[in-house]
């Protein structure tokens, strides 16, 4: 069972007033509170969706997305069985398990409206930017103002011994004298004993992002290892730089954000091809005080429009192709370094 909670009010003369748990319509108020404020459920979330009608029937109450770019489903308890809640959570994870990463932007995009696209909402939230891939995983969170021994011991029965990622949270309402509301929430289950579970002994299917070890061990197993090795050094000394589950980023601070500038994907390159590269041009332009034309005379000659989310204005866009030299590597080099000394001395 959940751990009871008490709540006490101080008083003038140090005296402890125990405040009672009070009577309230709670979940007619919860998801309002949740989707102006998902910190209050858990401080990992971006709400993108509320009451989603599923391609199975029922509604979503509400969807979000985590900083792994991992699907999360909010569903509240209101009045329904042990039973049928946690089939209908199911039910709704069988269905947003399909979802590809167009349809949960597009999804994202028509609910976020002005706070949107979801990319730049996803930046803004995470201080990252949104995965390559999405929906790798999905957890679900039934959220009620009493958990029934009945729900409670399903909800324990699928994650302890099937490892399925699903927890509850209760949210408890007091009232003092003096009309102050109070809102406590509690788990159900320990959420990192869940995740720990989940990975254990479920389906998860999340990837750890790649080492910068396995991605130099890719690079020299794909035939690139040496272009790899010359743009890693060159570029570490400027940029930050992070690892996906496929590529290394290099980014660059934008007000305090950091912001990818320019990635190498070494599983997409071959010694025919060369080393994959993605850049967001107009990024690269303004952090190196370079013209558009000046920029792109630094990148190799193989390369292509890109733009990896299609509600992406200029910003999220840029050019993608391969390095296929070392020369390509040394000119690209030599114009970012002195672009870099020449803002410096500026």
């Amino acid at each position: 069972m959940p751990e009871e909670v008490r709540v006490w009010q101080i008083q003038e003369g140090e005296k402890l007033h125990e405040l009672k748990r009070s009577p309230l319509d709670l979940e007619s108020r919860v998801e309002a509170w949740l989707e102006a404020d998902i910190s209050i459920l858990a401080s990992d979330l971006l709400v993108i969706g509320r009451q989603i009608e599923t391609d199975f029937g029922g509604c979503i109450d509400l969807l979000c997305i985590d900083a792994d770019g991992d699907l999360v489903i909010v569903e509240l308890k209101r009045d329904k069985t042990p039973r049928e809640v946690t089939a209908q959570v199911l039910d709704y994870a069988s269905w947003i398990e399909g979802l590809s990463g167009e349809r949960i932007v597009a999804l994202a995009d028509k609910y976020l409206g002005a706070r949107g696209p979801l990319d730049q909402a996803f930046t803004r939230r995470f201080e990252t930017e949104l995965p390559d891939a999405l929906n790798s995983d999905h957890r679900m969170v039934i959220v009620a103002s009493e958990i029934d021994p009945g729900s409670e011991r399903i909800i324990r029965y699928l994650s302890e011994k099937h490892g399925v990622n699903i927890n509850a949270a209760t949210f408890h309402y007091f009232r003092s004298a003096e009309g102050a509301e109070l809102l406590a929430r509690i788990f159900l289950l320990e959420p990192s004993e869940v995740d720990y579970q989940s990975k254990t002994r479920g389906g998860s299917k999340r990837r750890a992002n790649l080492t910068y070890e396995d991605l130099q061990r890719m690079a020299q197993e794909n035939g690139v290892g040496a272009l790899y090795s010359k743009l890693f050094e060159g570029l570490n000394a400027l940029l930050g730089r992070h690892t996906t589950r496929n590529s290394i980023v290099f980014t660059g601070d934008f007000g305090g954000s950091k912001r990818a500038i320019v990635s190498f994907v070494p599983a997409e390159s071959s010694p025919t091809t060369g080393l994959r590269f993605q850049t967001y041009l107009q990024r690269f332009c303004q952090l190196f005080s370079l013209s558009e034309q000046e920029a792109v005379a630094l990148l190799p000659e193989k390369y292509e429009p890109w733009q990896p989310w299609v509600s992406g204005g200029p910003e999220w866009s840029g050019l993608a192709g391969f390095f296929t030299s070392e020369e390509e590597v040394e000119r690209f080099l030599a114009g970012v370094v002195k672009a870099s000394h020449t803002q410096k001395a500026v």
